[in-house]
Protein backbone atom coordinates (compact mmCIF):
# COMPACT_ATOMS: atom_id res chain seq x y z
CA UNK A 1 0.00 0.00 0.00
CA UNK A 2 1.35 3.43 -0.96
CA UNK A 3 1.06 5.79 2.00
CA UNK A 4 1.84 9.41 2.79
CA UNK A 5 1.07 11.56 5.81
CA UNK A 6 -0.01 15.11 6.52
CA UNK A 7 -0.03 17.00 9.81
CA UNK A 8 -1.11 20.43 10.98
CA UNK A 9 2.30 21.98 10.19
CA UNK A 10 2.57 20.62 6.64
CA UNK A 11 3.37 23.55 4.35
CA UNK A 12 0.72 24.76 1.92
CA UNK A 13 2.45 23.64 -1.28
CA UNK A 14 3.32 20.24 0.16
CA UNK A 15 -0.29 19.84 1.26
CA UNK A 16 -1.56 20.65 -2.23
CA UNK A 17 0.79 18.09 -3.80
CA UNK A 18 -0.12 15.39 -1.29
CA UNK A 19 -3.82 15.88 -1.95
CA UNK A 20 -3.20 15.77 -5.70
CA UNK A 21 -1.21 12.53 -5.35
CA UNK A 22 -4.15 11.01 -3.48
CA UNK A 23 -6.63 12.12 -6.13
CA UNK A 24 -4.44 10.80 -8.94
CA UNK A 25 -4.04 7.42 -7.25
CA UNK A 26 -0.30 7.81 -6.65
CA UNK A 27 -0.95 7.03 -2.99
CA UNK A 28 -3.65 4.80 -1.52
CA UNK A 29 -3.71 5.98 2.08
CA UNK A 30 -3.22 9.40 3.61
CA UNK A 31 -2.50 9.43 7.33
CA UNK A 32 -3.72 12.61 9.03
CA UNK A 33 -1.94 13.60 12.24
CA UNK A 34 -3.65 16.11 14.52
CA UNK A 35 -5.83 17.31 11.66
CA UNK A 36 -9.33 18.67 11.94
CA UNK A 37 -10.12 21.79 9.98
CA UNK A 38 -7.02 21.07 7.91
CA UNK A 39 -8.43 17.67 6.99
CA UNK A 40 -9.66 16.29 3.68
CA UNK A 41 -12.76 17.33 1.80
CA UNK A 42 -12.41 15.68 -1.60
CA UNK A 43 -14.67 13.16 -3.36
CA UNK A 44 -11.97 10.49 -3.78
CA UNK A 45 -12.02 9.83 -0.02
CA UNK A 46 -14.19 6.71 0.31
CA UNK A 47 -12.98 5.47 3.69
CA UNK A 48 -12.13 7.37 6.86
CA UNK A 49 -10.51 5.34 9.66
CA UNK A 50 -10.32 7.00 13.08
CA UNK A 51 -7.74 5.41 15.36
CA UNK A 52 -8.08 5.58 19.15
CA UNK A 53 -11.61 6.91 18.73
CA UNK A 54 -12.35 6.20 22.40
CA UNK A 55 -9.62 8.51 23.71
CA UNK A 56 -11.64 11.52 24.81
CA UNK A 57 -10.08 14.90 24.08
CA UNK A 58 -10.19 17.83 21.69
CA UNK A 59 -9.64 15.65 18.61
CA UNK A 60 -12.04 12.95 19.80
CA UNK A 61 -14.95 14.93 21.24
CA UNK A 62 -18.35 14.71 19.58
CA UNK A 63 -17.89 17.77 17.37
CA UNK A 64 -14.46 16.66 16.17
CA UNK A 65 -15.67 13.14 15.47
CA UNK A 66 -18.66 14.40 13.46
CA UNK A 67 -16.38 16.71 11.49
CA UNK A 68 -13.83 13.98 10.82
CA UNK A 69 -16.50 11.45 9.85
CA UNK A 70 -17.86 13.97 7.37
CA UNK A 71 -14.69 13.69 5.29
CA UNK A 72 -16.23 10.67 3.56
CA UNK A 73 -19.55 12.41 2.87
CA UNK A 74 -18.79 13.46 -0.70
CA UNK A 75 -18.31 9.90 -1.91
CA UNK A 76 -21.43 7.83 -2.63
CA UNK A 77 -19.67 4.77 -1.19
CA UNK A 78 -18.14 6.64 1.75
CA UNK A 79 -17.58 4.68 4.95
CA UNK A 80 -16.21 5.45 8.41
CA UNK A 81 -14.51 2.99 10.75
CA UNK A 82 -13.78 4.00 14.34
CA UNK A 83 -11.25 1.82 16.14
CA UNK A 84 -11.91 1.68 19.89
CA UNK A 85 -12.08 -0.64 22.89
CA UNK A 86 -15.33 0.93 24.03
CA UNK A 87 -18.01 3.30 22.75
CA UNK A 88 -17.62 6.65 24.51
CA UNK A 89 -20.39 9.21 24.96
CA UNK A 90 -18.81 11.32 22.23
CA UNK A 91 -18.75 8.37 19.84
CA UNK A 92 -22.38 7.51 20.56
CA UNK A 93 -23.53 11.11 20.05
CA UNK A 94 -21.54 11.38 16.81
CA UNK A 95 -22.96 8.10 15.49
CA UNK A 96 -26.53 9.04 16.43
CA UNK A 97 -26.21 12.51 14.88
CA UNK A 98 -24.79 11.06 11.67
CA UNK A 99 -27.64 8.55 11.54
CA UNK A 100 -30.20 11.32 12.09
CA UNK A 101 -28.77 13.40 9.27
CA UNK A 102 -28.62 10.38 6.96
CA UNK A 103 -32.30 9.60 7.57
CA UNK A 104 -33.27 13.18 6.71
CA UNK A 105 -31.17 13.08 3.54
CA UNK A 106 -32.53 9.70 2.48
CA UNK A 107 -36.12 10.89 2.97
CA UNK A 108 -35.40 13.99 0.89
CA UNK A 109 -33.76 11.93 -1.85
CA UNK A 110 -36.70 9.52 -1.97
CA UNK A 111 -39.24 12.33 -2.14
CA UNK A 112 -37.44 14.05 -5.01
CA UNK A 113 -36.19 10.96 -6.85
CA UNK A 114 -32.52 11.74 -6.23
CA UNK A 115 -29.87 9.04 -6.58
CA UNK A 116 -26.69 10.00 -4.64
CA UNK A 117 -23.59 10.22 -6.80
CA UNK A 118 -19.96 10.91 -6.00
CA UNK A 119 -18.95 14.49 -6.78
CA UNK A 120 -16.82 14.62 -9.93
CA UNK A 121 -14.02 17.17 -10.08
CA UNK A 122 -11.15 17.44 -12.53
CA UNK A 123 -7.51 17.20 -11.53
CA UNK A 124 -5.27 19.86 -13.05
CA UNK A 125 -1.95 18.62 -14.42
CA UNK A 126 0.53 21.27 -13.30
CA UNK A 127 3.38 20.18 -15.57
CA UNK A 128 1.21 20.09 -18.69
CA UNK A 129 -0.52 23.32 -17.74
CA UNK A 130 2.77 25.18 -17.38
CA UNK A 131 4.19 23.72 -20.61
CA UNK A 132 1.10 24.86 -22.50
CA UNK A 133 1.31 28.30 -20.90
CA UNK A 134 4.94 28.68 -21.96
CA UNK A 135 4.13 27.64 -25.53
CA UNK A 136 1.21 30.05 -25.77
CA UNK A 137 3.27 32.94 -24.42
CA UNK A 138 5.78 32.41 -27.24
CA UNK A 139 3.04 32.40 -29.87
CA UNK A 140 0.93 35.36 -28.74
CA UNK A 141 1.73 39.04 -29.22
CA UNK A 142 0.45 41.51 -26.72
CA UNK A 143 -1.68 44.47 -27.83
CA UNK A 144 -0.80 47.49 -25.69
CA UNK A 145 -3.56 48.57 -23.33
CA UNK A 146 -5.81 45.61 -24.10
CA UNK A 147 -5.86 44.28 -20.55
CA UNK A 148 -3.71 46.38 -18.22
CA UNK A 149 -2.19 49.81 -17.85
CA UNK A 150 0.45 50.73 -15.34
CA UNK A 151 -0.94 52.75 -12.46
CA UNK A 152 0.04 53.79 -8.97
CA UNK A 153 -3.61 54.04 -7.92
CA UNK A 154 -4.34 51.62 -5.07
CA UNK A 155 -7.89 50.80 -6.21
CA UNK A 156 -6.65 50.16 -9.75
CA UNK A 157 -3.99 47.76 -8.45
CA UNK A 158 -6.60 45.88 -6.43
CA UNK A 159 -8.85 45.59 -9.49
CA UNK A 160 -5.93 44.27 -11.53
CA UNK A 161 -5.21 41.67 -8.85
CA UNK A 162 -8.81 40.46 -8.97
CA UNK A 163 -8.72 40.31 -12.77
CA UNK A 164 -5.50 38.32 -12.74
CA UNK A 165 -6.97 35.65 -10.49
CA UNK A 166 -9.70 35.06 -13.08
CA UNK A 167 -7.36 34.77 -16.08
CA UNK A 168 -5.99 31.52 -17.55
CA UNK A 169 -2.35 30.96 -16.60
CA UNK A 170 -1.22 30.93 -20.23
CA UNK A 171 -2.17 34.61 -20.57
CA UNK A 172 -0.79 35.87 -17.29
CA UNK A 173 2.93 36.05 -18.01
CA UNK A 174 2.35 37.72 -21.37
CA UNK A 175 -0.13 40.28 -20.06
CA UNK A 176 2.11 41.29 -17.16
CA UNK A 177 5.21 42.00 -19.22
CA UNK A 178 4.49 45.73 -19.51
CA UNK A 179 3.55 46.24 -15.86
CA UNK A 180 6.07 47.70 -13.39
CA UNK A 181 7.92 44.98 -11.48
CA UNK A 182 6.61 46.36 -8.16
CA UNK A 183 2.99 45.91 -9.26
CA UNK A 184 3.62 42.37 -10.45
CA UNK A 185 5.28 41.48 -7.14
CA UNK A 186 2.33 42.98 -5.24
CA UNK A 187 -0.08 40.87 -7.27
CA UNK A 188 2.00 37.74 -6.73
CA UNK A 189 2.07 38.39 -2.97
CA UNK A 190 -1.71 38.65 -2.98
CA UNK A 191 -2.04 35.44 -4.96
CA UNK A 192 0.34 33.59 -2.63
CA UNK A 193 -1.63 34.79 0.40
CA UNK A 194 -4.88 33.64 -1.20
CA UNK A 195 -3.28 30.29 -2.03
CA UNK A 196 -2.32 29.78 1.62
CA UNK A 197 -5.82 30.80 2.73
CA UNK A 198 -7.44 28.43 0.22
CA UNK A 199 -5.30 25.55 1.47
CA UNK A 200 -6.11 26.32 5.11
CA UNK A 201 -9.81 26.34 4.16
CA UNK A 202 -9.39 22.93 2.47
CA UNK A 203 -10.09 24.40 -0.97
CA UNK A 204 -7.17 22.51 -2.46
CA UNK A 205 -8.32 22.79 -6.06
CA UNK A 206 -8.32 26.59 -5.90
CA UNK A 207 -4.95 26.50 -4.14
CA UNK A 208 -3.55 24.33 -6.95
CA UNK A 209 -4.94 26.68 -9.61
CA UNK A 210 -3.32 29.65 -7.89
CA UNK A 211 -0.02 27.81 -7.65
CA UNK A 212 -0.13 27.09 -11.39
CA UNK A 213 -0.65 30.79 -12.08
CA UNK A 214 2.10 31.88 -9.69
CA UNK A 215 4.57 29.43 -11.21
CA UNK A 216 3.68 30.51 -14.77
CA UNK A 217 4.20 34.18 -13.92
CA UNK A 218 7.41 33.82 -11.91
CA UNK A 219 9.06 31.47 -14.39
CA UNK A 220 8.55 34.02 -17.18
CA UNK A 221 9.25 37.05 -15.00
CA UNK A 222 12.50 35.64 -13.61
CA UNK A 223 13.59 33.67 -16.67
CA UNK A 224 13.84 30.45 -14.69
CA UNK A 225 12.24 27.00 -14.87
CA UNK A 226 8.94 26.08 -13.28
CA UNK A 227 10.72 23.47 -11.14
CA UNK A 228 12.98 26.15 -9.66
CA UNK A 229 10.00 28.35 -8.84
CA UNK A 230 8.10 25.48 -7.19
CA UNK A 231 11.18 24.53 -5.16
CA UNK A 232 11.61 28.10 -3.92
CA UNK A 233 7.91 28.40 -3.04
CA UNK A 234 8.09 25.17 -1.06
CA UNK A 235 11.15 26.37 0.86
CA UNK A 236 9.42 29.62 1.77
CA UNK A 237 6.23 27.83 2.82
CA UNK A 238 8.15 25.41 5.04
CA UNK A 239 10.04 28.25 6.72
CA UNK A 240 6.78 30.03 7.40
CA UNK A 241 5.25 26.88 8.83
CA UNK A 242 8.26 26.24 11.08
CA UNK A 243 8.21 29.86 12.29
CA UNK A 244 4.54 29.55 13.19
CA UNK A 245 5.24 26.34 15.08
CA UNK A 246 8.03 27.96 17.11
CA UNK A 247 5.75 30.86 18.01
CA UNK A 248 3.06 28.46 19.25
CA UNK A 249 5.51 26.56 21.40
CA UNK A 250 6.97 29.76 22.86
CA UNK A 251 3.48 30.89 23.74
CA UNK A 252 2.87 27.74 25.78
CA UNK A 253 5.70 28.42 28.24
Amino acid sequence: IKVNYMHSDTATLDRVEIIRDLRQGKIDVLVGINLLREGLDIPEVSLVAILDADKEGFLRNRRSLIQTMGRAARNASGQVIMYADKITDSMRIAIDETKRRREIQEAFNKEHGIVPKTVKKSITDIAGFIAEASENVDKRKRKNGEFYTASDDEDSLEEQQESILEMPAELLAEELQNLPRSEVEAMLSGMEAEMAEASASMDYEHAAELRDQIVAIRSQLEGTTSDDVIKRLKTGARKGSAHATRRRYRGKH
